[in-house]
């Protein structure tokens, strides 16, 4: 076998292939099958900022009904808020602390937020429990046009949550951004230590019988890589932390697409949902052979090869090859 380790967030992993944040990964038992199939790490499942707040103000507007436990005067809705929120928290800090007691590889936590308020002391737990790192799924939708500072709110969550912690951070982000290339750079510029490109958003499709919206794909396909890998190529060698690719990778020849154009790690979802666990080892089978193969004996052989190809003016070398592809076709 192989050299596959790497580091990423400054944790050491066997392998660069993480199981990200799914329902896959919301169980111990979830956890444990994507160890034993080859997992370099997992993102447990994220817990949302907005179930939390929901199911406490749900309840909160339940005791208002009720005037033998609630008056205004009484301190029942800062009790059930309280109460709600840690109870949520318990369950995700459980399954936390009982991964890291099952495992041997860094576990790392999730959280999807929408604002920069509430759930900030959730991060805190998270460390104390046991995470080795944290993730935020920064889910700020492109559609939202009561947002008017859409990009701010990256930063404003990143100071407060890296305030809050000691252990690594990174940001997961979607691909609307005015400037994706200066924005992803001076994220990196935050002090975080890792980005992972890109979140997916629901995708809608049209049922023209019923003239009614629906979802389209539920997961990712291959033709969904290729957006995360030329951004990868691009800010590999610009930013100031590591790089995850994410979105579209099934195969293990996407995995080695990703490193060659520069990333750290390369996070699987859809495909496990898919193929099933075992996707991970078919996926560290075909790495392991492709370097052997090439005569590389450790990811640091060839990680970001390709990528330098892109040289000091992306914009430049794509306007090229955009030119030369299209002046072949007959």
């Amino acid at each position: 076998m192989k050299d596959l380790s790497t580091d990423y967030m400054g944790l050491k992993l066997k392998n660069p292939i993480i199981a990200a944040s799914s329902g896959l990964t919301g169980t111990l038992d979830g956890i444990i099958s994507m160890e034993k199939n080859g997992a370099g790490a997992v993102v447990v499942k994220s817990i949302f900022e907005e179930e939390i707040l929901l199911e406490a103000s749900q309840q909160a507007k339940e005791a208002e009904k009720n005037p033998l436990i609630y008056s205004r005067l009484s301190e029942t809705l800062d009790y059930i808020d309280l109460h709600v929120k840690e109870d949520n928290l318990y369950k995700f800090l459980q399954l936390i602390g009982e991964a890291k007691k099952a495992t041997t590889i860094p576990i790392i936590g999730s959280i999807n937020c929408v604002s920069n308020e509430d759930w900030i002391h959730f991060t805190r737990k998270m460390e104390e429990a046991g995470a080795d790192a944290l993730e935020l799924n920064i889910f700020l939708n492109p559609a939202d046009f009561s947002n008017k500072e859409f990009e701010k709110a990256y930063f404003r969550i990143i100071e407060k949550v890296l305030a809050a912690v000691k252990i690594p951070v990174a940001i997961k982000v979607s691909k609307y951004f005015t400037r994706m290339g200066l924005s992803l750079k001076a994220l990196s510029e935050t002090g975080i230590s890792g980005m992972v490109l890109f979140n997916r958003f629901y995708t809608p499709d049209i049922d023209i019988e019923k003239m009614a919206l629906t979802s389209a794909n539920m997961f990712s396909t291959p033709e969904e890589q290729y957006e995360t890998l030329r951004w990868i190529a691009i800010m590999s060698e610009r930013v100031n932390c590591d790089l995850a690719a994410s979105t579209g990778i099934h195969k293990g020849k996407d995995a080695i697409k990703m490193l060659l154009a520069g990333a750290t790690a390369v996070q699987v979802a859809s495909t496990l949902y898919l193929n099933g666990p075992e996707q991970i080892n078919k996926i560290l089978t075909k790495i392991n052979a492709w370097m052997s193969d090439k005569g590389f004996d450790t990811l640091e052989q060839f990680r970001g090869k390709v990528a330098r190809g892109y040289g000091e003016d992306p914009s430049a070398f794509e306007r090229m090859q955009f030119m030369k592809h299209f002046s072949e076709i007959r």
